[in-house]
């Protein structure tokens, strides 16, 4: 049985991924990793060099948290890094040097483009807050809290676990479960009453392994098939889909 929410009715907590969710985010980072991939893999290997492609995006960074996000695609093109400090440079030839080098383009291009929400998400949000349910927002980003005020949507959220508090913390971040678990577990709910919102096939992997009970995957880049092979109990294009959010 489900609710009118689209979810089942033992669900009492919902907790949301933000780029690629609740904000329209995930394509500036794919062409912010694009960017600085392709820079170091041209000054690595010359011009010649293979570029950095939205599938790789897909299988190796979406979702991850930026370190292991770099040496994920790295190891995939048999490179290795060391791990340098969390303060390395951009350009810095360690991972936390590349990773940040990626920080580095995120911030200009949200400086200069903005940030935008999903709409549907947002309806959806006051539609679950309303019927009661508690809510987290889960994130590998390091900037989530000035997204969420940009965007006026700090206050939606009960609980916030993203790269700042899974490091103070030192949970391990997606595909591991362990951020959304931490958010359930903020919230006084149990990961079988509680369900995950996420995009990145990442995502989809911690909210099966972390036994949730619903995984709702979002697919705004048509790869619908992705998403349920990765775990999704049911995949929508716009969170307004589930209903409650008219």
């Amino acid at each position: 049985m489900t609710t009118q929410l689209g979810l089942p009715e033992n669900v009492q907590a919902c907790l949301f991924d933000l780029d690629g969710v609740v904000t329209k985010t995930a394509v500036v980072h794919a062409a912010a990793w694009k960017e600085t991939f392709d820079s170091f893999l041209r000054e690595r290997e010359g011009a010649g060099f293979r570029p950095f492609t939205d599938a790789d995006y897909g299988e190796y960074v979406d979702g991850r948290p930026r370190a292991d996000g770099v040496r994920a695609f790295l190891a995939s093109r048999d490179i290795e890094l060391p791990e340098g400090d969390p303060d390395d440079p951009p350009g810095a030839g360690t991972v936390n040097g590349v990773g940040n080098g990626k920080n580095e383009l995120l911030l200009k291009k949200i400086r200069t483009d903005g940030v935008q929400p999903y709409e549907g998400t947002l309806r959806y949000l006051d539609a679950v807050r309303a019927a009661g349910l508690r809510t987290a927002i889960v994130s590998s980003s390091a900037n989530t809290v000035d997204v969420l005020r940009s965007i006026n949507a700090e206050h939606l959220f009960d609980a916030r676990i993203d790269g700042v508090v899974a490091r103070e913390r030192g949970l391990p971040g997606k595909p591991r479960p362990d951020t959304f678990l931490a958010a359930a577990h903020d919230l006084g709910v149990e990961a079988a009453a509680a369900a995950v919102f996420e995009d990145a096939l990442a995502g989809m992997d911690a909210g099966r392994s972390g036994h949730f009970g619903y995984v709702v995957g979002v697919d705004r880049v048509g790869h619908t098939d992705a998403l349920y092979a990765h775990g999704a109990d049911r995949v929508v294009k716009d969170l307004a889909e589930l209903g409650g959010a008219q």
